[in-house]
C-alpha cells in the first residue's frame, strides 16, 4: 500500500472500532461506571495499571478493585485511614499485589492533596511533544514518599526505554475528544496531538506487517519510530490510530 491507501485502509478501521459498542469488553468499561471527573481518573488509571494478561480477567480484577474502594475511588483515596487500607489485603492481580494497591492509593493521595491531580502531573511541558518527561515526572512524584521498592515496577520509564504502553493507554482515555464516546476528553489542558499509541505485542506486530515500524523490540525507540508515522497520517490526533492496529490486531489476527 502506498501511503494514501495506508491511511485510508486505517481510517475505516478507526470506524470501525473506536466505536461504544466495544467499550463492555475492553477495560475501558470501568471508568465509564463513574461520572465525576477524579472519579474517572482514578479508576481509569488503577484500570490501567493492571491491564495486562487475559481481558476479562483485568476486568474482573478491576471491578473488585472499585468495589473494594466502596465504588468512590476518589473519595476513598482522598479521605482513607491507615486501617482502610487493611480491607485491601487480599487484593491481587498477576505480580500486582495488595501491598503495591495499598501504595498507588497513598500515592495517590499524595498527588491529589499536593500535586493537583493527575491530569497536572502528567501535563506536557516545556513545549515537548510527547509525554516521555511527564510519565517520568509522573514517577518521580507518585514514589517521594515512603514506599516499597516492589511497586516502582509498576510505573513505566520512558527515560529507561519503557514504551509505557499503559500509561500511554490511559492517557488516551483521559485526553482524545472526539466524539465518539469512547475516550473521555476530560482532560482540556492537554493536546491529543501529543499522544502516544500504546504500543503491546498486538499493535507492534500489526504496525510491522503495514511498515509502519522496523524496530523489533516494543520499547520506547520504537514508539518514536511509530510517532513519526502516525503523525504523518493525523498530526491533531494521530492515537486514533490505536483503534486500528488494535482491532487487526486482537480481533482480526491480522
Amino acid at each position: 500500500m502506498n501511503s494514501k491507501e495506508l491511511k485510508e485502509f486505517l481510517d475505516e478501521k478507526v470506524i470501525i472500532y473506536n466505536n461504544p459498542k466495544f467499550i463492555e469488553s475492553d477495560p475501558i468499561r470501568i471508568p465509564h461506571l463513574f461520572s465525576l471527573k477524579e472519579d474517572i481518573e482514578i479508576a481509569g488509571f488503577l484500570t490501567a495499571t493492571i491491564s495486562w494478561g487475559n481481558r476479562k480477567m483485568i476486568i474482573k480484577n478491576a471491578l473488585q478493585m472499585m468495589e473494594l474502594l466502596d465504588n468512590a475511588p476518589f473519595d476513598f483515596v482522598l479521605n482513607h485511614q491507615k486501617k482502610d487500607l487493611k480491607t485491601l489485603d487480599n487484593f491481587v492481580h498477576r505480580t500486582f499485589n495488595s501491598k503495591d494497591l495499598q501504595q498507588f492509593i497513598m500515592s495517590l493521595q499524595h498527588i491529589y492533596s499536593t500535586h493537583n491531580g493527575l491530569e497536572n502531573v502528567l501535563l506536557v511541558k516545556n513545549n515537548k511533544d510527547n509525554y516521555q518527561n511527564a510519565i517520568h515526572y509522573l514517577k518521580q512524584v507518585f514514589f517521594e514518599i515512603p514506599h516499597q521498592q516492589r511497586t516502582q515496577k509498576h510505573i513505566s520509564d520512558p527515560l529507561k526505554n519503557s514504551a509505557a504502553k499503559r500509561i500511554n493507554m490511559f492517557l488516551r482515555w483521559m485526553v482524545r475528544n472526539d466524539g465518539n464516546g469512547v475516550d473521555f476528553g476530560l482532560w482540556k489542558s492537554h493536546s491529543s496531538s501529543n499522544l502516544s499509541c500504546p504500543l503491546d505485542v498486538h499493535s507492534g506486530n500489526v504496525a510491522r506487517k503495514l511498515k509502519l515500524l522496523k524496530r523489533k523490540q516494543n520499547d520506547w525507540k520504537a514508539l518514536h519510530e511509530l510517532d513519526l508515522k502516525l503523525r504523518k497520517l493525523d498530526k491533531e490526533d494521530p492515537v486514533k490510530y490505536d483503534f486500528a492496529l488494535f482491532g487487526l490486531g486482537v480481533f482480526e489476527k491480522f
